[in-house]
């Protein structure tokens, strides 16, 4: 399978476009939500995961997004500077909406599970003419997540954006992040989730997730095979299809396809482990490395993650997954 080219007289390596959120995992774990009582802050969302598992593999990161003009906006800003992430892109809504929570269960390493508070969000407030065209333009990459096709004025904040990346030159991921909160109907879903697969250069997502994308197709089977056929006849280069425990596979325009291999780890929680997964394995194909080699990497990076506490504080350097994946070859 041949590796992916980027641009490579740009500003940025990498900008995100979607939810920003905030994350509260339960501290008291092995137990249910209602037996919960303190649980730690973190800063959440799937794109916002992703952006930081970028910047702390070394890539030049941007975010575009809205965040509520209250304390947990401000937190998340602050991170991501902290995090040494581009965020001019990030607006302030000024209509009272407020941040999106999640508040994590963890029963056991198997059996987790997320509360939503998504009603009247700032992410979904990004307008398209806050969309900054000269951060996507001076990026090698954008990241597209699909939970911010849900709703307007977001969705179309979006769909500009992938006009700019197509307009400039920049490679776009869709992350197809699927969360059936904030949708109306899988119909809207599938329609939404086809227009940014048409104009996306790399797409990842579970079998789940893509079986939602095909709501329209004839893939009665759900064959992987045809899956990823039909999107080589637009942009895509690869498509990356996850089964969860039984790995992933990247298929790739030339007809390859390669599974990726899972490291074991000793699993605190579920959650984190596909955005940490995707910065991985998108940090590796900006490397020029084969999707083989991405795929390693961006398991290793997964297993570190969902072997902690947090999902965004977890996110690896480059020399703790190659230490990680040194010390899971010796074991």
């Amino acid at each position: 399978m041949e590796s992916v080219s980027f641009a490579a007289d740009k500003a940025l390596d990498f900008v995100a476009i979607g939810r920003l959120c905030i994350d509260l995992n339960a501290n008291e774990i092995n137990r249910p939500m209602e037996e919960t009582m303190t649980f730690t802050k973190y800063v959440g969302g799937s794109p916002a995961n992703i952006c930081i598992g970028m910047s702390r593999l070394g890539m030049k990161s941007a975010f575009i997004g809205k965040v509520a003009d209250d304390q947990m906006g401000r937190f998340i800003v602050q991170y991501l500077q902290n995090n040494d992430i581009e965020t001019s892109g990030i607006t302030t809504d000024r209509t009272g909406a407020v941040t999106g929570l999640a508040f994590t269960e963890i029963k056991s390493p198997e059996d987790c599970s997320i509360l939503m508070y998504r009603d009247h969000v700032a992410d979904l407030l990004l307008a398209p003419e806050e969309v900054d065209e000269s951060l996507i333009a001076g990026s090698r990459v954008l990241l597209v997540s699909g939970t911010a096709l849900a709703k307007s004025p977001s969705r179309e904040a979006v769909l500009l954006a992938l006009q700019y990346a197509r307009k400039h030159g920049t490679k776009v991921v869709f992350d197809i992040d699927y969360r059936p909160y904030t949708w109306t109907s899988p119909e809207e879903t599938a329609i939404y989730y086809h227009l940014a697969a048409e104009k996306s250069d790399i797409i990842i997502g579970t079998r789940e997730e893509f079986d939602m994308l095909e709501r329209f197709a004839a893939n009665p089977t759900r064959s992987d095979e045809v899956t990823a056929a039909q999107w080589f006849g637009c942009h895509a280069e690869i498509v990356v299809i996850k089964h969860g425990k039984d790995g992933s596979i990247a298929y790739g325009k030339d007809g390859s396809s390669h599974r990726g291999s899972i490291f074991p780890a000793k699993v605190i929680k579920t959650f984190g482990a596909g955005d940490s997964y995707a910065a991985g394995f998108i940090y590796g194909l900006m490397q020029g490395w084969s999707p083989s080699r991405s795929m390693e990497f961006g398991s290793a990076s997964a297993s570190i993650v969902i072997s902690s506490h947090s999902s965004s504080d977890a996110m690896p350097t480059v020399m703790q997954v190659e230490q990680f994946m040194l010390a899971s070859k010796q074991a």
